[in-house]
């Protein structure tokens, strides 16, 4: 088989996965089973936002799930559905993947979607032809820390300074400030709190997520 036909083949098989609407189906919450492995945490801010986010648009994103009712991503907004009094929410049945293909999409979902980046000019002229229709802002997922636009920082004055943690002893943990935009700040704090409550090391994840 050559390249292309495999790729051709490849494509094939992912349109013969492209789930239809008649495939969506409601499913009472107290059906669903949370996988107990899920890694990607959910603070109580980012879940009030996905509230208002249902609230305003719907449930536009179906949970998915495998054919005994596990979930494989939809977390979060099955927490936010409880809080809305909701017994029932829309699920896609993801059959045709095994064991590990559910192991691995539970991650995937998550971090494909961290993958990409805003466009500030475009997000900047969307958001204010939104403010100036009236539009609630805060339901965008920012709450009321929207992005500011504002410049980097110049931080090439601090290479002179001395490491004030040069003089420490080895193995005693060091510390490096870590700069945040006003709109990230909060859930970075509560996600790093979260990371230390439950043991992890948390200079590692900054190096492997920078590496």
């Amino acid at each position: 088989m050559t390249l292309t036909e495999s790729s051709l083949l490849s494509a094939t098989q992912a349109i013969q996965k492209v789930v239809s609407p008649d495939q969506i189906r409601h499913v009472a919450i107290a059906d669903l089973k949370p996988y107990e492995n899920n890694p990607r945490l959910h603070n109580e801010v980012q879940i009030q936002r996905l509230v208002n986010s249902l609230k305003e648009f719907g449930f536009t994103n179906p949970v998915l799930i495998d054919d005994l009712g596990n979930v494989i991503a939809g977390h979060g907004r099955i927490t936010a559905a409880k809080k809305l009094g909701l017994e029932t929410v829309p699920t896609i049945t993801l059959a045709h993947l095994n064991d590990e293909q559910r192991k691995a999409y539970v991650i995937a979902d998550n971090q494909l979607a961290l993958n990409s980046s805003w466009d500030d000019d475009i997000l900047q002229a969307e958001l204010a032809s939104l403010a100036e229709a009236g539009f609630d802002l805060s339901v965008l997922g920012w709450g009321d820390d929207l992005p500011t636009f504002a410049e980097e920082p110049d931080y090439s004055s601090l290479d002179a300074l001395e490491d004030p943690t040069d003089g420490l002893a080895d193995g005693v943990m060091k510390a490096i400030q870590i700069e945040f935009r006003p709109e990230d700040y909060e859930e970075a704090q509560a996600l790093v709190k979260a990371a230390r409550k439950d043991g992890v090391y948390i200079g590692m994840k900054l190096i492997e997520a920078l590496a």
